[in-house]
């Protein structure tokens, strides 16, 4: 089966949602750098950014005092420019010539920040000196020397300045040690270096800064003290953010059973938490509990986080009850926001088969909301499902005018113009409709594979192959488009020993893909190896409930002299899609 693209099925099947992915709440890298980067404010030497109006110092210049002032402030100009434009290395030598003319701190700390960036040792020390001389405090010098050493290599150095750093116990020396191990070139030395400085006991009793070097452990592969200065926290803080990171932490190492307790005890403690729900939500749903999912976030504040993710988990686990209930009680809410729900409104009014409702409430979208775009991908869908074709490809070419600039909307808009076409069978339109776009995005990967595709549907065998060829040559790895040439190869029963290398590495990279699983079944049937095909087939039929797998499965089933599980298989497809034309196809070749 050549497997569509995740736009297309999301069209052509308006009830499939992306899976809410509340545990991302607490553990991934984008959790980890936010939350190292809320402690980088007060670090002593913050990365250096053009633009960033705290570290310019030209407002904190001493008072004028001359050509050598004047020069300075010259120098200051250029470098800020230069970095503006990336050229840290210039910026970097006008920052020390400016600091070697100018008495303000301000200079030669930006200097030492600089030079540290571009990792010139030598200015770095040069640069120091000239900030001691001016009077950087010892704290301030100690980081800047920490840094040093960890550029060099040098542990025990980086240690020693590190220990100077963080011995008055205030909380910004030990923000400006976790961002500085955090941004270091080697995270082995980082990482033995943390565990000689941040003894337990010596750490500030503040909740975000124990979770903070516990995140830093955990990003440079100290993962056993990351747990313990987690489990550390939620003992001696149990403050919401303490326990969702431990939870995570022990998720990651593989306790569910660890992570689930963590979890309803922080529900326990913090019922208005949405975060700490969200995660004990998504566990739950993993495991199967989409009840108990939807439970724990029926509790609590909801916000658009938590209503999507209630939507989502009803929708997986396909409880029309609970869709109702949930569409009825945003329905409830006052109309400020309901309009700020109003495309959850779409799709779950979609879910539920009010189509017409569903269009009103994908109009109510604000025109500036991040789902304003995809609501009119909707709209131009249910356009065309209730007999408006015309309307549909009118709002689809307005999308295509306003995505000018814009590559991943151009292409979609045009996608769902070809679309809209082929769900009514009419290939030459969706197909000239990937031409455009073609002209718009030339050599586009996606919309080559998809007018593959819609060829390959046509009929159009010799072009859909040539297509599925120009996306391997650009791309050998392209596991979708290995399949696509399989299977095509498999079904117009072409050069079989060519589909076969194709299917067997797309099937060692994806084993668990159903599209493939059931390309491979196609292939076997078409080599004549019944009982293969059928095995693969029925392994793809119980991953994915597709049209395309069951037409195959049945006819592999009615080959095998399995007439009523043929008939039952394709009665289950006919419920699912009565015009498939795989299905066509079979039963206008076996007459079941």
């Amino acid at each position: 089966m050549r497997a569509g693209t995740p736009a297309q099925r999301v069209w052509t099947q308006p009830d499939q949602f992306d899976r809410p992915r509340g545990l991302g709440q607490h553990f991934s890298a984008f959790a980890l750098l936010l939350a190292v980067a809320g402690l980088v404010t007060g670090c002593a030497l913050p990365v250096p950014r053009a633009g960033n109006a705290a570290a310019q110092p030209l407002a904190r210049m001493s008072a004028p005092g001359g050509d050598r002032s004047s020069r300075a402030t010259a120098l200051v100009i250029a470098a800020e420019f230069a970095l503006q434009n990336d050229a840290t290395g210039e910026a970097a030598d006008d920052y020390a010539r400016a600091a070697t003319l100018s008495t303000a701190p301000a200079i030669a700390q930006r200097a030492v920040q600089l030079a540290l960036a571009t990792q010139d040792v030598d200015q770095v020390r040069s640069m120091l000196a000239r900030w001691q001389a001016l009077g950087a405090s010892a704290p301030e010098l100690a980081d800047a020397r920490a840094q040093l050493a960890l550029l060099e290599g040098d542990g025990a150095e980086a240690e020693r300045q590190f220990g100077i750093l963080v011995a008055t116990g205030k909380v910004d020396g030990w923000k400006a040690f976790a961002a500085d191990l955090l941004t270091a070139r080697d995270p082995a030395l980082a990482g033995q270096v943390l565990l000689a400085v941040a003894r337990p006991k010596r750490i500030p009793a503040d909740a975000a800064l124990w979770v903070a070097l516990s995140q830093v452990a955990e990003h440079l592969g100290q993962h056993a003290f990351a747990r313990e200065l987690a489990a550390a926290a939620v003992q001696q803080f149990g403050n919401a953010g303490s326990i969702g990171w431990a939870a995570a932490l022990r998720l990651q190492a593989g306790d569910r059973a660890g992570a689930l307790a963590l979890y309803r005890r922080g529900v326990a403690a913090h019922p208005r938490d949405v975060d700490l729900r969200l995660g004990y939500a998504a566990l739950l749903e993993r495991q199967g509990k989409a009840a108990a999912a939807l439970g724990v976030l029926a509790h609590g504040p909801q916000t658009p986080a938590t209503w999507s993710a209630r939507v989502g988990y009803a929708a997986h686990a396909k409880d029309k009850a609970a869709l109702t209930q949930l569409y009825a009680a945003l329905r409830r809410l006052p109309a400020a926001e309901r309009v700020d729900n109003a495309f959850l409104l779409g799709q779950l009014a979609e879910l539920l088969h009010h189509d017409r409702a569903a269009l009103t409430w994908y109009g109510d979208v604000d025109p500036d909301a991040d789902s304003a775009f995809a609501a009119k991908v909707r709209r131009a869908v249910l356009l065309d499902k209730l007999g408006q074709p015309a309307l549909a490809h009118a709002l689809a070419a307005g999308l295509q005018r306003d995505s000018m600039g814009d590559t991943d909307s151009l292409r979609t808009a045009y996608e769902l113009d070809a679309q809209l076409y082929s769900r009514h069978g009419d290939h030459a339109n969706a197909i000239a409709a990937y031409d455009r776009g073609l002209a718009a995005l030339p050599k586009d990967p996606v919309l080559t594979y998809d007018r593959g595709v819609e060829e390959a549907n046509a009929g159009h065998t010799e072009a859909a192959l040539a297509d599925f060829r120009t996306v391997l040559a650009r791309d050998p790895g392209n596991v979708e488009a290995m399949n696509a040439l399989g299977f095509t190869l498999a079904d117009a029963k072409r050069d079989l020993p060519e589909a076969t290398r194709l299917l067997r590495k797309a099937l060692t990279a994806k084993p668990d893909a159903a599209a493939i699983m059931d390309s491979w079944g196609w292939l076997q049937y078409r080599l004549g190896h019944l009982d293969q095909a059928e095995t693969y087939l029925q392994r793809a039929w119980r991953r994915q409930q597709n049209p395309d797998i069951g037409a195959h499965l049945g006819e592999v089933l009615w080959q095998l002299g399995q007439h009523q599980r043929a008939r039952d298989v394709f009665g289950a497809v006919r419920k699912l899609d009565p015009g498939n034309a795989a299905l066509l196809r079979a039963e206008r070749k076996l007459r079941p």
